[in-house]
């Protein structure tokens, strides 16, 4: 399955009857209109109100580049936080924050810097939205991930760099996302992999710092040593995003509760091909706009403010 292209350049893929690519065009559809409305403040004044807020904020805050012109670029931050510009500003603030203080695994986060975890498809993002009109991350962590060739460092830059892909589109940033971490084989040396302070910084990136909506992290064919793993990140989670953790096991009809078969693959008891789109197309299609993402890149605290 490889990479088609639409007359105005925008790369897709087909998956049985689904166009899969990056969604830029703006909400106009009723379900989308509807859902920002009633769950996200959106009306014309709150967007009003809330662009001319949050930039009134962000021209204070000193040695913070980012395109305060940009209504898409605060629209990002804007809906997650139900057009609350303070709110906003500090999701922006915790953002930024997060990639000066983590650099190790926040710099060049772009495809062509970013390749190792799609090579190895062991991160995908774009099947077709499910029932709630969300975006499904289906992140291998047990059998398909080897450490050896793909570090956990890489495996959480590239979940990084494919929600980064999802943030940019408006029915993402008002439908929200969902994780799926299939853990068939996980192994003790895997668990070996996670320390605590990295538990601790990727609980605290979900919670915190990233501007989407988590609407479920889904544990599929979890084994017993999944305990141990889980363990680690216990402690840190907090109750909003603990009780969106859901463990289902090898229990197909646990999964099906929560997402619409076709927007799931056969082995994990949906409709799509397992041979779905690989994380190589994947990638491909994200390299099509890597000046976009170079350029997302490129914003944040300059480094001569390590304190704020």
């Amino acid at each position: 399955m490889g990479l088609l292209f639409e007359s105005d350049d925008t790369p897709y893929v087909m998956l049985g009857d689904h166009k899969i690519k990056l969604e830029k065009m703006p909400i106009t559809e009723e379900f989308y209109v509807n859902k920002a409305r009633n769950e996200l403040r959106e009306t014309e004044e709150n967007i009003e109100n809330g662009l001319i807020d949050l930039r009134a904020l962000l021209k204070k805050e000193a040695n913070l580049v980012v395109p305060i012109d940009d209504d898409e670029f605060l629209l990002k931050f804007l809906r997650p936080c139900k057009f609350y510009a303070e709110s906003a500003f500090k999701k922006i603030q915790a953002y930024y924050q997060f990639r000066l203080t983590h650099k190790d695994y926040c710099r060049d986060l772009y495809p062509s810097a970013v390749r190792l975890a799609f090579d190895h498809s062991i991160v995908s993002v774009l099947s077709p939205r499910d029932q709630h009109g969300r975006r499904i991350m289906f992140v291998e962590s047990g059998e398909r991930w080897n450490p050896r060739r793909v570090p956990l460092r890489e495996v959480f830059r590239g979940v990084q760099l494919g929600l980064e892909s999802a943030m940019v589109e408006p029915r993402t940033q008002v439908c929200g996302v969902s994780v799926i971490l299939e853990l068939k084989g996980l192994s003790f040396s895997q668990i070996m992999q996670f320390t605590p302070s990295f538990a601790k910084m990727v609980v605290d990136w979900i919670q915190d710092c990233i501007p989407i909506r988590l609407k479920g992290v889904h544990i599929v064919n979890q084994p017993y040593i999944f305990n141990m793993l889980f363990a680690i990140f216990k402690p840190f989670l907090r109750e909003k995003l603990r009780s969106r953790i859901f463990f289902h096991g090898s229990d197909r009809k646990s999964l099906l509760q929560h997402i619409d078969a076709d927007a799931l693959m056969q082995r994990i008891g949906g409709s799509l091909p397992d041979d779905g789109i690989s994380g190589e197309v994947m990638w491909q299609m994200m390299h099509h706009y890597e000046e976009s993402f170079r350029r997302a890149a490129s914003y944040g605290y300059s480094t001569n403010n390590n304190n704020k």
